[in-house]
Formats: C-alpha cells, sequence, structure tokens
C-alpha cells in the first residue's frame, strides 16, 4: 500500500538516534515491552509525566538534552538492538499469514470502525469497541494480515471525565495537540494535502485523512476540519459519539462513503470489506453505486459486494443499533439512489426494518442483508442476534456465525508477568501464545513466585491510583473529599475487587450495593476487609449512567463505608492497565444475554486477576468452576427486578462464603495457595483460547480467506 504520509512536526534528531523518529511514531512500541523500557532508560520520570508518550518526551527535550542523549552509549546500543527487531517485524515475508495462505497477502482487506483504542495518547475511542479495534490491528499486524483500517480522526476525541464534589459527572472536550501525537497527514503524490469530497444533502464538503502506523498496519483517519469548510461542517468530526440523530447519519455518511472514496484516492483496493459494527455500512451502498457507475448490472454488483464483505455485530440490545427515520435517510440520499440504479423504495429496503417506535432505516439491517459473511463476538451472542435478525432470512437461512472475542496478548499481559512467563515458558513464548500447549507451563511456576509478582503490579496499581489524586490535588481540581472518594485511603493489603466500563444501566453498576448493610458488613470485617474500586463513564447523553456514577461517589464520601469504597475518574486506556493488572477480583454482572462479549475479564486473567462473573457474553464459554466465580446461573427470571434480587444474593453469598475467604487463607509464608491455585487454572484455561491471535485465525478462515477469494473469481 503506497501512501504518502508527512508529519511536519517531527523532531529533528542526533544522527546516532536519528531512528528514534521511526519507533516513537509507529505504535509497534506499544506491545514491545523492550521499547518501553528503552523509554524509561531515556527518562523515567518524563515518561511518567507524559503518562508514557514517547511523542510528547520528544517534544519535551531541548536540543542540548538530545544531544546528550545521543551520547549516552547503554541507550543507544538497546535502540539499535530494538530497530533490529523492528526492521525483521515490518517485514512481511516470515509471518502467520504469509505461510498460510502466500496466495493472498497481496490483497488488503478494508477494516471499518468509528473509533480505535490503540494508546492513550491517541483519544478516538470511548470504550470496548474501540479497544478491540486497537487491538485487532495490532495483532494483524503480528500475524501479517494485509489489513488497511479506516476510521475517524476525531479533533477533539472523547470527552475527559470530572466528577465534581456533587458526583455528577462533567464532560470537558480539549482540542487534541497532534504535535503529541503519532499521527500524520496524508498527501497526494503531488504532495497535497489529500481531500475528497462528500456530497451532504445540498452541499458538498471536503474530508481529508491522516494515518497512524500500527506495526504493518496503516490506520487511514479521516476529519472534516478544513478551512474551505463552513463551521457547523468543519465540526461534524470533532467528536465521538457526539450530538443529534442528524449529526450522526452525516457522520454515518462520511465514515461510509467518505472511507471508500478516501481508499480509491489512496489507490488502494481492497479484496475484502470488513464492517466492525453498523456505523459504516453506507459503504454497501457506495461500493454498488461504484459498480453499477462503472457498467455493471444492478444485481450482479449486488451480488459482488455481499460476496465480497463482512459484518461483525456487538450489540445484543435493540436500541444500541442506529436507525434513522426514513425521511432523514432522503435527505441524505435523495440524489444517490439513482447513480445506484435504484428508486426510493428500492433504497429503502435496504435497511428497512421494523423498530419499537416505528418502520425505520436500520443500519445493522442495511450491513447484515448486503454481506455474505456475518458474525456475532461470542457463542451466546451468536445464538441472541440469530433470533434478533431472523427476520432478515427466509427460515433456515440465517448466517450469523459465532467468533468470541479475544484480547491483544502482548498489549495488555503486565510487563511483570511478562518476564514471570519467559522464565518459565520460554524466550518466544508470545510468539506461540495461542497455544493451549504451552500454557499448562504455568503450573510449573512456583506459587509463591507468581504470588508476588500479582502483589507488585497491585502496589502498582494503588501508586498510580494516588498519583492521580496527587495530580488532580496539585492542579486545584478537587476538595478534600474528592481526594477521599477517588482512592486516598485504599488499603493495599486488603482483597480488592475492580469494577471498570462503560456505565451503561444493563451493565448494573450498583447492583453490588443493593443491600447495603450487608455489603458494609463484607467491606468493614476486622479480620478479612474487603475494598471496591469503580472506574468508567457514561455517555454525556445518558443521564441514567450518570446516576449510577453518582450514586457510587456518594457511598464513596460514607464514612460509615470506612473508606473502602473508591471511584477513579476519567478512565482510559492507561489505567484501564493498571486496573486489569493490579485488583485481585474482576466483577462483571450485566443483566443476562445484554453482555456481547466483555473482553475486560480476559485481560483481567491474563496478570492473575480472578473473574466473578455472570455467565454473560464470554465467560459461559471460559467459566469451568475452578478459574473464578459465575454469579447466578444460566435461567433468566421473568423481570429485572427478580433478576437484579436474586443475582445480589448470589453475589453477596459468594463473596462471604468463598471469594473472601479464599483469600485469606494463607500459609505460614503468607501466600494463599488455593488462592493461587485458582490464579493459575484460570491463565491456563483463559490464556489462549481468549488471546486475539487465536481470535484472527478464525476470522482468516471463515470470513476474511472467502471474502478475498470470491474477489478474485
Amino acid at each position: 500500500m503506497e501512501i504518502r504520509c508527512t508529519n511536519g512536526n517531527m523532531v529533528e534528531l542526533p544522527q546516532a538516534i536519528s531512528r528514534l523518529n521511526d519507533l516513537v511514531y509507529n505504535l509497534w512500541w506499544v506491545w514491545q515491552s523492550e521499547a518501553r523500557e528503552l523509554f524509561r532508560m531515556w527518562d523515567y520520570p518524563l515518561w511518567r509525566r507524559t503518562r508514557h508518550n514517547p511523542v510528547g518526551m520528544l517534544h519535551s527535550m531541548t536540543p542540548e538534552q538530545l544531544d546528550q542523549l545521543a551520547k549516552n552509549v547503554p541507550f543507544r546500543r538497546k535502540l539499535e538492538s530494538l530497530m533490529m527487531r523492528f526492521d525483521k517485524d515490518m517485514a512481511n515475508g516470515h509471518t502467520w499469514y504469509a505461510h498460510t495462505y502466500p496466495e493472498l497477502r497481496s490483497n488488503p482487506i478494508a477494516y471499518f470502525s468509528a473509533e480505535f483504542g490503540l494508546h492513550n495518547s491517541v483519544p478516538i475511542y470511548s470504550g470496548g469497541l474501540g479497544i478491540l479495534s486497537g487491538d485487532h490491528c495490532k495483532e494483524a499486524s503480528d500475524l501479517g494480515i494485509p489489513l488497511a483500517a479506516v476510521g475517524f480522526m476525531y479533533p477533539q476525541g472523547y470527552f475527559r471525565q470530572r466528577i465534581p464534589s456533587h458526583g455528577w459527572q462533567e464532560a470537558v472536550y480539549q482540542k487534541l495537540d497532534y504535535r503529541d501525537t503519532p499521527i500524520w497527514q496524508v498527501h497526494t503524490a503531488e504532495g497535497e494535502r489529500l481531500r475528497v469530497p462528500i456530497r451532504l444533502d445540498n452541499r458538498e464538503v471536503l474530508v481529508q485523512a491522516w494515518c497512524i502506523n500500527v506495526g504493518r498496519v496503516r490506520i487511514i483517519l479521516m476529519d472534516t476540519d478544513i478551512e474551505e469548510n463552513s463551521p457547523w461542517d468543519r465540526e461534524l468530526t470533532a467528536r465521538l459519539y457526539g450530538g443529534d440523530q442528524e449529526s450522526r447519519i452525516q457522520q454515518e455518511v462520511i465514515l461510509g462513503i467518505g472511507g471508500v472514496r478516501i481508499l480509491k484516492a489512496l489507490g488502494v483496493e481492497p479484496a475484502a470489506w470488513h464492517m466492525n459494527e453498523g456505523h459504516s455500512t453506507f459503504l454497501v451502498a457506495e461500493r454498488i453505486r461504484d459498480l453499477v457507475q462503472s457498467g455493471m448490472e444492478l444485481e450482479k454488483a449486488r451480488q459482488a459486494v455481499r460476496e465480497t464483505s463482512i459484518f461483525t455485530t456487538h450489540t445484543p440490545v435493540p436500541a444500541g443499533h442506529d436507525a434513522f427515520p426514513f425521511q432523514l435517510v432522503e435527505k441524505y440520499f435523495w440524489h444517490f439512489w439513482e447513480e445506484m440504479g435504484m428508486d426510493r423504495d428500492q433504497f429503502m429496503q435496504l435497511g428497512a426494518h421494523q423498530e419499537d417506535w416505528g418502520s425505520a432505516f436500520n443500519m445493522t439491517a442495511l450491513g447484515m442483508r448486503n454481506v455474505a459473511h456475518i458474525n456475532g463476538v461470542s457463542k451466546l451472542h451468536g445464538e441472541v442476534s440469530r433470533k434478533m435478525w431472523q427476520g432478515l432470512w427466509p427460515e433456515g437461512e440465517n448466517p450469523i456465525v459465532s467468533i468470541t472475542n479475544g484480547v491483544h496478548t502482548p498489549t495488555w499481559i503486565s510487563g511483570e508477568m511478562n518476564a514471570l512467563l519467559t522464565r518459565y515458558f520460554g524466550r518466544d513464548w508470545l510468539e506461540n501464545h495461542d497455544d493451549p500447549d504451552l500454557w499448562e507451563r504455568i503450573l510449573d511456576v512456583p506459587d509463591q513466585e507468581l504470588w508476588q509478582v500479582k502483589q507488585g503490579l497491585k502496589r502498582k496499581m494503588f501508586t498510580s491510583i494516588w498519583d492521580r489524586a496527587r495530580r488532580r490535588w496539585m492542579e486545584g481540581e478537587g476538595g478534600p473529599m474528592q481526594l477521599l472518594t477517588s482512592g486516598t485511603l485504599l488499603d493495599p493489603e486488603v482483597l480488592t475487587i475492580g469494577f471498570a466500563r462503560r456505565f451503561a444501566t444493563y451493565k448494573r453498576a450498583t447492583l453490588v450495593f443493593r443491600d447495603v448493610e450487608r455489603l458494609r458488613r463484607i467491606l468493614l470485617d476486622t479480620h478479612r476487609p474487603v475494598q471496591l474500586v469503580f472506574a468508567g463513564k457514561a455517555h454525556p447523553a445518558d443521564d441514567a449512567g450518570k446516576h449510577l456514577i453518582q450514586q457510587i461517589v456518594n457511598l464513596a464520601k460514607d464514612h460509615t463505608m470506612g473508606g473502602r469504597i473508591a471511584f477513579v475518574q476519567d478512565y482510559d486506556m492507561n489505567l484501564a492497565r493498571f486496573l486489569v493488572q493490579g485488583v485481585d477480583v474482576w466483577l462483571n454482572n450485566p443483566r443476562r444475554p445484554r453482555e456481547a462479549s466483555g473482553t475486560s475479564g480476559q485481560k483481567a486473567a491474563l496478570s492473575g486477576t480472578l473473574n466473578l462473573a455472570v455467565l454473560d457474553g464470554w465467560w459461559p464459554e471460559a467459566y469451568s468452576g475452578a478459574n473464578g466465580w459465575a454469579i447466578g446461573g444460566l435461567e433468566d427470571l421473568p423481570s429485572d427486578e427478580e433478576q437484579d434480587a436474586a443475582d445480589a444474593s448470589a453475589l453477596y453469598q459468594l463473596l462471604e462464603e468463598e471469594v473472601v475467604p479464599l483469600y485469606y487463607q494463607r500459609d505460614a509464608d503468607g501466600v494463599p495457595r488455593a488462592w493461587v491455585e485458582m490464579m493459575k487454572e484460570s491463565m491456563r484455561t483463559t490464556g489462549p483460547a481468549f488471546s486475539l491471535r487465536r481470535m484472527l485465525k478464525e476470522y482468516a478462515e471463515l470470513l476474511y480467506t472467502p471474502a478475498v477469494r470470491a474477489s478474485l473469481g
């Protein structure tokens, strides 16, 4: 893929360390432990101050400091060694995909997503969908899958969260400083900024492109913040998931139609097209239009698009699928369907679906009706999706399959745990981390060593929480009460349960508070205390989610809770790493079956954190009875109230009778042997089965290669 990218903000470096630019401007370093060691060696206080952002580190240094760095012989040698690995990884000849499908290695696969969670220095993600997309790109790089990813460059990103003393979440938007990000501008072959026009209603809007290097994968990001556009059009792509329905449909026109046109302008010719959720499915219409305009008959064009398209659905909740009134779709497509060889009714039928509020144009229906390859993201979610969308096909022809999500192991495993496993698994274990036989070696790791690493991760998490509180205090952002509720009273010796995710109501963040008196007894037990750490954001328009946050903050303020509850504000990828690696137990209690997959528990398991979860999403496939705990069973009760009461009771009982006693059951050397045994069983059973590597190999076999081969005839 030949894409001309430049970065006018790049720092001029001394010749001896000039390749440092190649390293910091490719997010390959994010999942390389040796790279992070290099940055700590470079300037550890600055590494922490920039929140692990090496581009920001470069821009914080004077020319004199860079000259001194170039004279640092150990640093130079480590950089040279690392760049040899980098160059080897960037060569595409010896990857899994090239070896397994050599005849397909040069046929790009377009991957469209509304958000990408790559690193906290690039805040263009809001939650699990974005983190999965980012992990998808990283693993595609590792496996050599020729992915061409497309999304949005949101200049204001997702909001920063502020929790004032009253506990009601406030959203703060900050303009992204491109200087401190690994983002490149995309240019034409003539050296001009690449721009493509998109028609929105009766006006033309220009879309420009940026790119981010993620190992071998390049992500093309679009935005409309261009001087030639009107002020309101410049704001169209300013924020992630912001605005009303009209703003949303305009964003989705730009993502789907603009994304196809950007790739075409770049000379990229995907053999297959993967839509990650419904936000980008207008690309189906643009591809049909393009083929019809080139002379192909409508039905042949639709068939060609169908056979080469893939759609992944992540949402088992009907309200979570974008649906627009027909008149709104007509406003933006009245000029479009004629170019597709269709009339109005034919076009509307592409996405027509019956909603609770009436018939509408549903973006998921548009995707599913016009692709040959569809998947849900866990076995349970596949079952739910087949029932949910059965009306789109004749009886017995439902094409939805299940490919359970996983996580990118090199990104989410802690450096300390990686070092321990390297000693017992071998130096190349990350190259084979989806091999179940490899994980059997966890049984060879001495209990005391595994426990010491886990305790070190826990202390590291608390240090991070305390540093965040100190930083806010120094910046004058909060009073004493906010300081106390943000985790400053937490005790590293106490059993710590973490709950961190998007604050949607179905995730039931406050289920554990259903019986406050019973919970208080559990938290304040003199000999076996427990503490709860919460983090997460509610969508700016979700008052119900904000109310849940406020409830937790108010309970954290209650002195009768003894400081055993904390809410850590402004959840991001950096905080997520500390939490999933550091807490003892990861709590997940959504209402079944509304959690499509839920990958945070998979990340937690990688570092020995035990899952305490409802049997929803991925957990029914993973839970064995010996690798964590299941809240309730597989039978769903008639009402939400009954289900909440039953699940809360089951949760309290598990805490009182199993989780807490097991944690505090120590041998003479202070190691809870039975607890560590469960940690090992959790890592052994979840490590290989819920990796992104396993997941992407299934995507390649079941979705990608059939679609690519269809395009090749």
